[in-house]
């Protein structure tokens, strides 16, 4: 009885946000949208001098009609209570400002919303630079991964090709997708199955199909090698609205004192077999019964008193996801953030530490030195990040606190000053946010600039060649 209590408020939810969002996004290239816009993105031609984008009109069932089908995949998460706030989701409280139960799956409706504020777009794709797909390809592809179309993942995205072939043909055939860019909210390998696999395994097969060979795929992780995905940041919980809620968090996290040497929020790690994620765990509790490290576990870092070594914030079975209060705190009295990798290299917990001016511990390169280059500057690392190996740490004894306090104090103040300065560049602000942070490029304007120089990048080695 229970469940079937739950079915119909949940439908009208859906339906309810569905009909919302069609009033907000449908027709996003269309000339109303464009105009209101444009009043609040003043710009000039020559501003958007090789930066124009086309945003291609895709039937709702490509976007907005997956989003009424939030409910439907009983082995993965209902997302439905996600929607909110055009997929920031629900604040984490009445009073909030800036701080949302945000699900990193919605990244694409949180573009889709966003890029509509983009200040050149145009109606006319004949003179755009770059033309973006609002699909949202992460939300259709649990149909394939979870539902019952999972032992037909190679047909995943044909239904788009076929429109993009018939529905004025000429946008497409122009650079032959080669201009195209749209967001996928799942690491690339949930779209890399060998097309000949058999049986299917895990995954669809959208970006191994030839039709999209040419198209940018924005990911949020990426394969090694470079193919049509670039990374770009998870989304954190934390959208301002304007630059002064955006400069008081700033404030409180320079001045947020970190009594804690270093954390780790997340779970895993309480298997038998050696990985990073069980040295960490063993060395946090050695740590806190071990006193002859230090008295009364009090060391000096920083400038601040240390009143632990280690801290574990346990995210085991899902729990922290939707509840940035659980972690951010933490975060916020930690110097260290230890990233471990998981079931991926990359962790959306290293754009929370960086939110929170928490100095990122890194045990494996491709966790995001070779992610997420856009945002993070590969040749700055050193400056925001600490690196260890894995297996210096697993198989060799490496303590990760004889590493870390062994930086000195005035190292340690840099770092967290470098770390701070990437916060903006990792954040996703909230759509209709003020003119005075729009100056502030944050993850998503710093992928659009990707994405374009990019495209210019392939478009020019197609005229070279």
């Amino acid at each position: 009885m229970a469940c079937k209590t739950q079915i119909v408020p949940i439908f009208f939810f859906s339906i309810t946000i569905h009909f919302f969002l069609l009033l907000i996004i449908d027709s996003a290239s269309s000339q109303q949208i464009l105009t209101i816009e444009s009043r609040s993105n003043p710009a000039t031609p020559e501003d958007c001098n090789n930066r124009w984008i086309h945003i291609r009109n895709l039937p709702s069932r490509f976007n907005l009609d997956l989003l009424t089908n939030c409910s439907e995949y009983p082995v993965f998460d209902d997302f439905c209570p996600y929607l909110a706030n055009h997929g920031l989701g629900q604040k984490t409280h009445a009073r909030s400002r800036s701080w949302y139960r945000t699900d990193p799956l919605l990244l694409e409706l949180i573009f889709h919303r966003r890029i509509l504020e983009y200040p050149c777009l145009t109606n006319d794709p004949g003179v755009a630079n770059a033309i973006f797909l609002p699909y949202y390809a992460a939300i259709d592809s649990l149909r394939y991964l979870y539902g019952p179309d999972v032992n037909s993942s190679s047909q995943h995205g044909m239904d788009l090709f076929e429109f993009l072939q018939s529905d004025e043909p000429g946008i497409w055939e122009r650079h032959m997708g080669h201009d195209h860019f749209l967001v996928m909210a799942r690491p690339a390998w949930d779209f890399s199955q060998p097309l000949d696999n058999d049986p299917p395994i895990w995954g669809t097969s959208f970006l191994e199909l030839p039709e999209f060979y040419n198209l940018t795929a924005l990911v949020p992780e990426g394969r090694p090698w470079p193919l049509q995905e670039h990374a770009v940041p998870y989304p954190t919980s934390f959208h301002p609205q304007n630059l002064s809620y955006f400069q008081a968090w700033i404030q409180r996290v320079k001045r947020s004192r970190r009594t804690s040497l270093m954390l780790f929020a997340g779970g895993g790690g309480i298997g038998s077999a050696p990985n990073i994620r069980r040295s960490i765990r063993n060395e946090c509790e050695n740590s806190t019964i071990n006193s002859n490290i230090s008295s009364s576990f009090n060391i000096i870092q920083s400038n601040v008193v240390h009143s632990g070594l280690c801290h574990i914030v346990d995210c085991s079975n899902g729990i922290c996801e939707h509840d940035p209060i659980r972690y951010m705190k933490p975060m916020l009295q930690a110097t260290f953030c230890l990233q471990p990798p998981g079931d991926t290299p990359t962790r959306r917990s290293t754009f929370d530490a960086i939110t929170a001016g928490c100095i990122p511990v890194f045990f494996e390169e491709s966790s995001a030195k070779t992610q997420y280059g856009w945002h993070l500057p590969v040749d700055k690392f050193a400056e925001f990040s600490v690196f260890i190996p894995k297996e210096e740490v697993v198989f060799k004894g490496l303590k990760i606190l004889d590493v870390l306090m062994g930086i000195p104090r005035s190292e340690v103040r840099r770092m967290r000053q470098s770390v701070i300065e990437l916060i903006p560049r990792v954040m996703y602000r909230r759509h209709g946010s003020s003119l005075g942070l729009r100056s502030k490029k944050d993850a998503l304007d710093i992928a659009i600039d990707g994405a374009l120089q990019t495209i210019r990048d392939k478009l020019g080695n197609m005229l070279e060649y």
